[in-house]
């Protein structure tokens, strides 16, 4: 009686354990939701962002600077420096170290005077059949897909596969076919670009 129970026993854990491998194959196919950022964050610089630097007994040096569309900054004795995605204090660490090189232990502050208003010139413009038509502030290394989850994807009306973007450049716009169904909704990665500062995508409605 003992010999049946061991060798039902054995024929249970051999049904189960393929089922468990499976279902840990599966977890380890899920994609990994995002880590939001915390309400008490601190503030990361932007494009169009103002700032104001402080270098202390320098005041030569002590200047406001734009944040330009390529997310960074220029100011007397650092002619190029990346700003974008950095908070204050990153950023006058990242100028301290620079300015090393030229006067002894510098102390510098750096303080957001005005941060970029989301209408600004460098900003993306979505208009048409959006879930959510709006302007999104611009950032290095948005693509389509970014502004696209911004804005809370297509309306049930919208005709995606038939979108554009429109592209300022020397004074000419260009216009380029954008398969915006088949990227958000089919997860199409090939559908996908990058952004310039300015681009307006248009999403028009299908036809009834």
């Amino acid at each position: 009686m003992f010999a049946v129970r061991a060798l039902r026993l054995a024929g249970c854990l051999m049904a189960i354990a393929p089922a468990a491998h499976a279902q840990g194959q599966a977890a380890q196919n899920q994609p990994q939701a995002a880590v939001p950022q915390s309400p008490g964050a601190e503030y990361r610089i932007g494009p169009g962002d103002e700032l104001q630097i402080f270098v202390w007994k320098n005041p030569e040096l002590s200047t406001q600077a734009p944040v330009r569309p390529d997310g960074r900054i220029t100011t007397p004795l650092v002619q190029d420096m990346q700003a974008q995605g950095k908070t204050t204090t990153e950023l006058a660490a990242s100028l301290r170290d620079a300015l090393s090189a030229y006067i002894q232990q510098p102390v510098v502050n750096v303080v957001v005077r005005t941060v970029a208003a989301p209408n600004n010139a460098a900003a993306i413009r979505v208009v048409g059949a959006a879930a959510t038509p709006k302007t999104v502030p611009y950032r290095k290394g948005m693509t389509v897909l970014d502004v696209m989850i911004d804005v809370g994807g297509l309306n049930p009306f919208a005709a995606g596969n038939r979108a554009r973007l429109i592209r300022q450049s020397n004074g000419q716009y260009a216009t380029y076919p954008l398969r915006l169904a088949d990227l958000v909704k089919n997860g199409n990665m090939k559908a996908n670009m990058e952004l310039m500062p300015g681009d307006v995508i248009q999403i028009p409605q299908r036809g009834f």
